[in-house]
């Protein structure tokens, strides 16, 4: 336990004494949860590929120090410097956006990727809580000044990522931004214009991808009808948690990992629940819930209307994408080709969630101002 004097007046001390304890040790859990995981689910999958055994452990690891650092560092700033920090990420990650559209190597059809050596990026993972913190500005400005075109430049940053998006193309983010950016949209007071507007565009759009993204179809087509194609991870994903009981198989003893594709990551919750049991992937669940849960209780309570909006998108961005993940993982719905926040393997995707999560608690600790009162004898500063 660190244990910092209250009349301290170091930024370090007036981060610990701000900062919401609880979030930060569930983040930091399921942190260690998913570098554990990698450990029981990445060797076999490594050593299919030809790969050493723990390759993706010791990538894991290896990002594991910096995330933390991360999401520690982002969440000492103050409120302005987080909308700062939003602009920059949001302008350089679409600028790699559209330079991994144009030269980024093709993998599974998309060019979403950069490389730099052996360190790929993935910059879409950045600009999805950039461009939720930059939205729950521009919509908090427009309620506090109604001449500011607020509402219409946020729609135009939801249409350029929306459209990078496709083009390169990834689906399964362009839904998750569109359903993130919805909820904040009406958080904001959308009208039932724009709730109609927006529904029959929201409808064009799933349709036209239907209809022109072969894959996208196939993996409808296999969820609505498993007799239609290959449903062969969904299949073994199931088998695992049908064989799980209460307790699992016992770490190390799963089956699953040894023939799944994609068992270190989209389908590691899986991987988790036949060798750990129910009762740790409930344990899961409940972090994810909490984290969902703890953050909209202080945002209730904030009058600050950008700390309301943002905190409210960004928890909405990650526990959606936690929410498809294991959603996927019990065929509850298709196949989107996305990751358990913090579980799953990925440096990106690691980096791009402590950033969120550090934006989350910058957004959330005790300011002065905000109806969440500091604790007795001793005032923060934002």
């Amino acid at each position: 336990m660190i244990r910092l004097a209250r009349t301290n007046r170091s930024l370090a001390a007036e981060w610990w004494w701000t900062v919401d304890k609880w979030t930060l040790l569930c983040l930091v859990c399921l942190m260690v949860l998913g570098t554990v995981l990698a450990l029981a689910a990445s060797p076999a999958v490594a050593m299919r590929i030809d790969l050493p055994p723990f390759h993706f452990v010791y990538r894991q690891m290896a990002f594991f120090l910096p995330a933390l650092a991360v999401m520690i560092g982002v969440s000492l700033l103050n409120v302005r410097q987080v909308r700062r920090l939003a602009a920059f990420v949001f302008a350089t990650a679409l600028m790699l956006m559209v330079l991994a559209l144009l030269a980024g190597p093709e993998i599974k059809g998309a060019h979403r990727w950069l490389y730099l050596g052996p360190i790929g990026i993935q910059p879409s993972e950045f600009i999805k809580p950039a461009f939720v913190v930059l939205v729950a500005w521009l919509f908090a400005e427009a309620q506090r000044s109604p001449g500011i075109p607020g509402t219409g430049i946020a729609l135009a940053l939801y249409a350029t990522v929306v459209a990078v998006l496709a083009l390169q193309p990834d689906f399964g983010q362009l839904m998750l931004v569109t359903m993130v950016f919805g909820a904040m949209f009406f958080m904001a007071g959308l009208s039932w214009g724009w709730i109609g507007s927006l529904g029959a565009l929201a409808t064009a759009g799933v349709v036209c991808a239907y209809t022109l993204m072969p894959h996208v179809a196939s993996r409808v087509d296999r969820f609505l009808n498993p007799e239609s194609g290959d449903t062969y991870q969904i299949d073994r994903a199931l088998d695992a948690f049908y064989a799980a009981g209460f307790f699992g198989r016992g770490p190390g003893e799963g089956v699953v990992k040894r023939i799944l594709p994609d068992a270190h990551t989209d389908f590691i919750f899986a991987v988790a629940a036949e060798e750990f049991g129910v009762v740790v992937g409930l344990m899961i669940i409940g972090l994810f819930a909490f984290i969902v849960v703890r953050p909209l209780k202080r945002a209730a309570e904030e009058r600050d209307l950008f700390v309301q909006f943002a905190t409210c998108g960004l928890v909405a961005l990650f526990g959606l994408q936690a929410l498809i993940n294991m959603a996927v993982n019990v065929n509850l719905v298709p196949a989107k080709g996305m990751t358990l926040p913090f579980i799953s393997y990925g440096g990106s995707s690691l980096l791009a969630l402590a950033l969120a999560m550090g934006m989350l608690l910058a957004l959330t600790r005790r300011r002065a101002g905000s109806n969440v009162e500091p604790p007795s004898g001793r005032r923060a500063h934002a």
